[in-house]
Order: structure tokens, then sequence, then C-alpha cells
């Protein structure tokens, strides 16, 4: 069985449309490969670059938890259940879809463009209340570990997703090693927001994600510094990918 599943950036889909420069790591939108559905519940990693006083317009969603992490610049929130925002770079935001909710992102600078990934998880449960939620991790916390943001209970200060599965962030300083071990029964998948590295030997770059269903130790390795999220999902019966 193929342990490590390699994904390079240049692979993924993409979208551009002036104001946003987007790559699809999963089908999305106008781009469709069945190879690429998402990964357990995981089901959208858009790396999305906004210019300058652009955004997304109020559109809805229902049925989903999206997490929105901040690479560079500020992202300004608003929704229909009086949530209004600014999302910076350490900052995570949740946000239940649930029964249905319509909310805007605009790039809060008109000088600077804003780079974030917008994340999207199946929820456990149709027809949940919508719900918000937003916290800050600082820098150290995040710095040579892999710092926990976001888990089905919201423990260790996370915010809460409703499913099983949890989404750690590190930042690793060039030369350092964070290591993970995923549990029995379930799939890690680690995605390279920034920086170049190596996990068990893999040589990796900016968008590269790597998928593994039966490794004992994940290796990560900076060649130069890392920022990185990592995935830990349940194995479902059947494909994924």
């Amino acid at each position: 069985m193929e342990m490590l599943k390699l994904r390079k950036s240049e692979e993924r889909g993409r979208g551009s449309h002036g104001w946003l420069n987007s790559h699809h790591s999963f089908s999305f939108a106008g781009y469709h490969d069945p190879s690429h559905m998402g990964v357990s519940y995981l089901r959208v990693i858009n790396e999305d670059r906004v210019a300058p006083g652009a955004g997304f317009a109020t559109h809805a969603h229902r049925d989903m938890e999206i997490v929105s992490y901040v690479l560079e610049g500020a992202l300004e929130h608003r929704d229909n259940l009086g949530n209004r925002a600014l999302i910076q770079p350490g900052e995570v935001q949740r946000m239940s879809a649930g029964t249905g909710v319509s909310h805007s992102e605009y790039n809060a600078s008109d000088t600077l463009p804003v780079h974030f990934l917008q994340i999207w998880v199946l929820p456990d449960t149709a027809g949940l209340e919508p719900s918000y939620e937003q916290r800050a991790y600082s820098t150290a916390e995040r710095t040579a570990r892999w710092r926990l943001v976001a888990s089905g209970d919201g423990r260790e200060g996370s915010v809460r997703v409703h499913q099983d599965m949890a989404l750690y962030a590190t930042l690793l300083p060039a030369g350092e090693v964070v290591e993970f071990v995923p549990a029995s029964a379930r799939v890690a998948y680690l995605f390279i927001a920034r920086g170049t590295g190596e996990l068990n030997g893999l040589s990796l770059s900016p968008g590269d994600a790597v998928e593994a269903d039966a490794q004992e130790v994940l290796r990560l390795t900076a060649t130069g510094e890392i920022e990185a999220l990592l995935f830990d999902l349940p194995q479902l019966g059947g494909a994924v990918g």
C-alpha cells in the first residue's frame, strides 16, 4: 500500500478572476477532478489571494464547517448573525453554516493583498444552528511544535469544528523538526502553506500536500522556514483523495 501520497502545488486546480487568484487542492467550482474530491470529511482547501479593496460579496452556505486561516494581510468578515470581525495572521475563524448563513469576506486593505486559506469540512450533523468562533494563536505557541487550532471538542483552546477531526498549525524555523504519529484508522493530510522542507524524505514546496494513511511517524524537517497545517481525520470506507 502506498503510505505517502504527494500532490504537488502545480497539480492543483486554479481560478483567476482578476481580483482573485485561487488554487484548489480539491474539486471546487469550475475545477472538477474525480480523483481529488477531498480526504475523509475534508472537502476544500482553497489558497486565495485577494487584491486590495476587493473580496467575496455576500453569499450563502449551509451544512458546512468553514475555517479561515490568514497567512498575510487582513480579511474582513461580516455575516447575517451580526458578526463583524477582522482576521489576521495567527488567527483562526470557524463558521458553522448549519441551517444557513450569509456572509461576505473582503480584503481589509486598500493597498495590500490578503493571502489566506479557506477550508471546508463536512459536519457530523445536518441542520445545526449557525455559529461563529475566532481565536488567536501566538507565534511562540505555534513555533517548532504542532499547535492544535481546531478540533471536534474544542480542547486545548482550539476552535470547535462539528466533526471528528483535528487541525494543527506550525511555524518551523530552518533546521527544526516536528513529528506526528497518526492513530490507528486515521488519515493525516499535511499542507505546506509557506516555505520548503522534507517529510520522511519527500521534498516539499509551498502549496504541496501529502496524504498519509499508514505511517508510524511523520517527520517534517524545515529546509527553509515553514508554515504548515496538518489535518488528523478518520479513515472512511472506499477511496479518498
